[in-house]
Parts: C-alpha cells; structure tokens; sequence
C-alpha cells in the first residue's frame, strides 16, 4: 500500500498511541498539516512555537509519555530550541516533527532553510533529517524508541517538503526491543555492605526516579532503614514532603536541614541525580569525609560532576529492590537526634512575607489531585522550599536550563495530558509576559488551567544575586512600566482578580479550583523579599548567606 510521507507521518504518530500534539504551521510543514485533518489526533494551535514545544514538555511530565511538538522549517523549527533544550537537561521525552525545505535546495539558503539538526544536536538525544522517503516510517518509530528508553529525552526528526508528499510503499516494521544495561551485582553488594555499615546515611532522590516511575521504591528502601531523605529540585515528589523522613530540598536554595544532613552524612546514597552544580556547590567538599553511592539509568552521569565510590548503572526500580532485600535494619537514633538540632523546611525563611503565600496554598492543594507548574525565579524557589509536593508528576518546573516562560504552556500541556487533575501554574511577573500570550491558547480550547502570577515589578532572582554578588549595585532588574495582568488575561476572556495577603490567596485558588475555567490570580509581593535560605555562591552546601547579608 502506498501512502505519501504525510500520511505515514501521522499513521505512525497514531502507532504510537499519540492523541495530543501542539504546534504552529508553515510552508515546509503543511503536506503533513492537510493530512492531519482526517485523523482522530486532536491538534492544538499554539500563539508560538516555544509554546508548542513546552506544551508537549508538559504532557510529557505529567504522564511518563511522550508529548509531541511540531514546526515548519527555519524560524518555526528555531522556535522550538529553547523548549527541546529544557526537556533535554531535565531527560523529558519529546518528539519534534519539523518541516523542512526541499531536498534539491537544501544547503542553497532557501526561503525559511535552516540547519535545524546542526543547531540541535547538542540540546537533543538525537535528531534526524529524512533523506530517504523509505526511510520514514522507521525513522519516526525509532525516534520513540529512542524518546522514551533509557534515560529519556527529545528527539527531533526533520522531514523535506517532497518527501511528505511522495508516494511511499508502507511498511510496518517492529523495531526490536531495547535491552536496558544490568547493574553490576559486584557493586550493588559494595553498596549494600556500605548501606550497612552507615552510621549517618541519607538518601538524595532525583529526578531520574519519578522518571523511572521508582517513587515507591525508593520510599520502601529508606522506611525501612528509617533513613532520612533529601530531595534535588526535580525530585520534589518522589517522597512525599508529609513523610517524616523528607528533610526538604537540598542545594543552593535548600533547607538548612536537608544541606546540614547530606554535609554530615558519612554515606550519600544519590539515586537518578546527575549532581548538577545547583545540588553541590563546590564539589571538592560535596563528596569529603563520606561515601558516595550513585544509582543512575544513564552509565556517562557516574562520576561526570561528583566521584562516587561506588556507580551503579542500571534500571532504577530493578538496583533499589536489590538494595531493599540486602539492607538491615538498625538504630539511627543518634543521627535523627542531630538531625531534628537544626532547623526544620517550616521554620527555614527568616522573616520574608513571600514564603507565606506558598504556605497558605498547602492547606488547599493537600490530598488533591492537583499539578503545580512554576516558572523560574524566586518564585519556584519559594514554591520548592514551602509547598508541600506529595505525589510523583505533581510538582513540574525547569530544572537544568531554568527556562523562563516555561510554566504557562507546560501547564497548558499537562492539563490536557491529565484532564482528571487540576492544575496550577506560578509565574513571576518577568517569565509571564515571555510567554503570556498562550493565555489565548487555553481560554479558545478552554483548558481549566489556574495561573497566578506574582507581581514583584522586576526580575527578583536578579535582584538578589545582585545584593549578595555585587553589593546592591542593582541594573536592569527593574520594570519601569506597570502590568495589570488581571486585565492582560480579561483580554483573551480570562476572569482574575488582585490579591495582597496569602489569606486572599488561599481563597481564590479554592474558589478558582471550583471553576471548570481558566483564571488568573495576581498576587503583589515586597521586591526586596529574598529566597532564603541561600548557600553562598561557590562555597559549599553548608555555607549558608547569612541574614543580616541579605538586607
């Protein structure tokens, strides 16, 4: 039977289980765009393409599935790099479909030709131009497969103009399965031994482990040991922050607690974190007077940012079950009993007002099906320190690239992803107008996304560096004119409405979580508040900014 690529295109996608995907059309890309008007796959048009890209990121946190984004060549294509970037260093499965410029001009500077797969070779998994019509099917099978196994992430194929309307013979051929690496019993019983011998272990969760679907797994491993447990920015959920053993987020914006335990651990059991420089600071004293057991899907991540004494490469569910049957049990007592001298995740911001807005929000969201999305900044530092995140996938940000913008069409994503769930999206006010105009995406589709938005007038988190980093010279962190984000969202048929105390907060989200409708909040903050605690720029963990620096 003979189809054109178009028409391939989409019966694969179809294959795929894919019934969901966000882009923006173009000249390059629309063979493919005709011949999606006969499937079943609903299509939402985007205000952009970055928004198209960040959408698809959305629905991919939020399911374990892979969202998919799609372009037509040069500027479209280029449009999607920020949001594959933020997908490739948070290891989130996207396919990108791009259109491209015919084969006989590639490479003559044709209207809208550009490199796409040059420029995205370093911010995806892998990437393909589609020289060969026959090749197609497979090609785009393959890019799934490589998506979603192993350590996950974006892959982008770019399909030629002729090629989507070429007749092709199709063929449906099944790629073979992909062996995932064994971990090396050798090392996993050094890991157990070191386990056992522990006299001060914690457990650091990443966001491998939500990745892996492992949450209960990991959480079975440390209840039964009693061991307490620390949490990377992209782990927030894997344990529920309910849980007597969650210490709070660790890292340059981590809890005083959660820093001081992994700083005086003897044993460090990391599983699915890369050991970003966010987790470690200065890495010399991340790793000194301890060991180090590091669990991760991806073989390259072992001993890449911090030495570990013991790397152990392997299914995440598979090597914390070996863990769990090894381990024994015994008394940590004097290790909680230094622990709980320092101060704990609900008493850990001094005397800034910002926090407290987050935590009115917990008696809301608390047992609920709710997805909270932030943006980056100060922001999604006081939503990582304060909220209470209890379940894996409930709690979506960018972590590696701290992408800016992100929230609103990742939210987006994620509401369409999972329809049952409510979700929330938290923005500062300089990351909301980047990608603001998605507000008109969801009120014509009517997608029941909640964003609040706080209002600082500035950029926060630059503002703070600059306090702490240059001695209060502050530059360009300031907007001289005035947004009323509640009108803005009016615009596109958005109710809001303007709230000051983290009471009226409270309230209006539950009111808001009520409505089957899209709705803004905007929330007015002190731009001077800080996210505290900090850790000071490229010292260690324990090396906190001291209060009084702050003001």
């Amino acid at each position: 039977m003979k189809l054109t690529g178009a028409e391939i295109m989409v019966r694969c996608l179809a294959e795929e289980g894919v019934s969901t995907i966000f882009g923006y059309p173009g000249g390059a890309i629309l063979p493919f765009y005709d011949a999606l008007r006969t499937s079943k796959i609903k299509h939402i048009l985007t205000a952009h393409e970055q928004g198209a890209s960040h959408a698809a990121d959305g629905w991919a946190r939020a399911t374990g599935q892979v969202g998919v984004c799609v372009a037509t060549s040069g500027p479209g294509a280029t449009n999607l790099v920020t949001g594959l970037a933020t997908a490739y260093l948070d290891s989130i499965p996207v396919v990108a479909l791009t259109g491209q410029v015919a084969r006989p001009m590639i490479g003559h500077d044709a209207f809208q030709e550009v490199d796409i797969t040059g420029i995205t070779m370093p911010c995806t998994k892998h990437n393909f131009l589609v020289k060969e019509p026959a090749q197609l099917a497979h090609t785009l099978r393959l890019a799934f497969q490589l998506a979603k196994h192993g350590r996950p992430g974006p892959v982008l194929v770019d399909v030629p103009r002729d090629v989507q309307t070429e007749l092709i013979e199709y063929v449906h051929d099944k790629l073979p399965e992909v062996a995932l690496p064994q971990p090396d019993m050798e090392r996993v019983n050094r890991a157990i031994a070191a386990i056992n011998e522990a006299q001060r272990p914690v457990m650091l969760v990443g966001g491998g482990v939500i990745r892996a679907d492992a949450e209960y797994d990991a959480m079975h491993l440390c209840e039964k040991l009693h061991m307490p447990v620390v949490s990377t920015l992209m782990g927030l959920g894997a344990i529920s922050a309910y849980r007597k053993l969650f210490l709070g987020m660790t890292g340059l914006h981590g809890h005083e607690r959660a820093n001081n335990a992994v700083k005086e651990a003897d044993l460090i059991l990391a599983v699915g974190s890369r050991f970003n420089d966010r987790v470690t600071g200065e890495r010399s004293s991340y790793g000194a007077n301890k060991k180090v057991v590091h669990i991760d899907i991806d073989p390259a991540e072992l001993d890449k940012n911090i030495y570990s004494n013991i790397g152990i490469a392997g299914p995440m569910k598979q090597v914390l079950n070996l863990l769990e049957q090894g381990s024994k049990v015994k008394d940590l007592s004097p290790w909680w009993q230094r622990i709980e001298s320092w101060t704990s995740m609900e008493e850990d911001f001094g005397d800034e007002q910002a926090p407290l807005f987050l935590k009115a929000l917990n008696a809301v969201i608390k047992d609920k099906d709710y997805i909270v999305v932030t943006d980056v900044g100060q922001h999604q530092m006081w939503a990582a320190q304060h909220l209470k995140i209890q379940f894996a996938r409930q709690f979506i940000t960018s972590g590696g690239l701290g992408t800016m913008g992100f929230s609103l069409p990742a939210a987006m994503g994620a509401a369409l992803a999972r329809p049952q769930s409510r979700v929330i999206s938290i923005s500062g006010d300089g990351g909301f107008k980047m990608t603001g105009s998605e507000l008109y995406t969801i009120s014509t589709h009517k997608i029941p996304v909640t964003a609040i938005v706080f209002n600082n007038h500035g950029l926060g988190m630059i503002r703070q560096l600059q306090t702490v980093q240059f001695e209060k010279r502050f530059t360009s962190c300031e907007f001289p004119g005035y947004v009323d984000f509640v009108r803005y969202a009016e615009a596109f048929g958005v109710k809001g409405e303007h709230v000051k105390t983290p009471e009226q907060l409270a309230e209006a989200l539950a009111k808001a979580m009520e409505l089957d409708e899209p709705y803004l909040i905007e929330v007015e903050i002190d731009p001077k508040d800080m996210v505290l605690p900090m850790v000071v720029p490229g010292l260690g963990i324990g090396d906190f900014v001291k209060f009084e620096e702050k003001k």
